[in-house]
């Protein structure tokens, strides 16, 4: 097992690194003291596995699962002293935790799980319940995070980043999405709703299955009742439904 280490304080990784010194099979890959060392040591090192501290400063633990997105995600171990509707909501969702500080014998508990849910399940499966529970705490207070700069995709077994300003135009493809990014096409799992939420204002939905970066937009040409033709940077042209037709009003008095 390939494991992350991520707790902003040097005393928590200690405790479960000390933990896992006991585990002959359990290969720690990285280390990070903060929520953005962390995506990076994830997507770069692609781990089977994460321990992943919920409350830190900057990124918290469930900013770090949104930012290293479906693709990248491996089986998460939340250590936490969070209260209890977040625990219902782990349990609810097949994701383990451990409280602070660190029992022995629910380490052991919590590893084996893990260890167990990477074989059954595979990556798809456990980023499927991941999203479920951010979902599912999304209405909590929390602080507030700009969206983000990149996404994870995969391409041929390998991960990488492609920069957010770089994307021309989101397409929907089910429980995936297209990232159009001039002549290349990323798939990338994820819905548009999710994807939305994630890139923020810097994007424009102009139908259901569509969203466009606004600084990609060269030209509008009204189109039909409402709607409009959208002119990208790249050559482009979609088709945007009359629903959208007031957030391009908007965007052409700006």
């Amino acid at each position: 097992m390939r494991i992350v280490i991520v707790d902003d304080e040097p005393l928590g990784r200690l405790a479960v690194r000390q933990q896992l010194a006991a585990l002959p099979e359990a290969e720690i890959v990285a280390e990070c003291g903060d929520g953005a060392a962390a995506v990076e040591a994830i997507v770069r090192e692609s781990p089977d596995l994460a321990f992943l501290d919920v409350q830190m400063p900057g990124l918290s633990g469930f900013d770090v699962l949104e930012r290293v997105g479906s693709e990248a995600v491996p089986a998460v171990v939340f250590v936490t002293a969070y209260d209890r509707y977040a625990l219902r909501a782990f349990e609810a969702h097949a994701v383990d935790y451990l409280l602070k500080p660190i029992d022995p014998d629910r380490f052991r508990e919590a590893y084996a799980r893990a260890a167990r849910a990477t074989e059954r399940d595979g990556r798809e499966r456990a980023a499927g319940r991941l999203e479920a529970l951010i979902a599912q705490l999304a209405g909590r207070p929390r602080e507030i995070v700009a969206p983000v700069e990149r996404l994870v995709v995969r391409e041929n077994g390998r991960l990488q980043f492609v920069p957010v300003a770089s994307i021309e135009w989101v397409e929907a493809a089910g429980n995936y999405v297209k990232l159009h990014v001039g002549a290349t096409e990323h798939l990338m799992r994820q819905t548009v709703e999710r994807t939305a939420g994630r890139l923020g204002d810097r994007f424009v939905r102009i139908r259901r299955s569509a969203l466009v970066n606004v600084s990609a937009i060269r030209a509008l040409e009204p189109y039909g009742k409402g709607s409009y033709v959208v002119f990208l940077r790249d050559g482009t042209k979609l088709i945007s439904s009359r629903y959208a037709g007031a957030a391009l009003r908007r965007l052409a008095e700006t």
